[in-house]
């Protein structure tokens, strides 16, 4: 029997999953890791990683780099913008 975390639809569930994370709460984190998983799953459902072994230190590896990645691109592209600072004028107490 396979293992599970050589499964390509494990890695898609688990995309879907963090994505569903996400939405709940609102971390801007998840969905980096959300992109990660999805690249894992897309790489093994394509057979991209067949030449490496697809191994799990590679996998992990692999889901690593790419949420960090993901992370760093999805914050520069919507994230805060530079100068995008709320300044309050008056308290809502007052």
């Amino acid at each position: 029997m396979t293992d599970l975390w050589s499964v390509w639809w494990v890695w898609i569930v688990a995309a879907l999953t963090l994505a569903l994370i996400e939405v709940f709460i609102p971390a801007f984190v998840f969905l980096g890791l959300a992109v990660g998983a999805a690249v894992v799953g897309v790489a093994l459902g394509f057979g991209l990683l067949g030449w490496v072994g697809a191994g799990l230190p590679m996998l992990l590896l692999l889901f690593a780099v790419s949420s960090v990645v993901a992370a760093i691109a999805l914050r520069n592209i919507i994230g805060v913008r530079r100068g995008q600072v709320k300044h309050w004028d008056r308290d809502i107490n007052e």
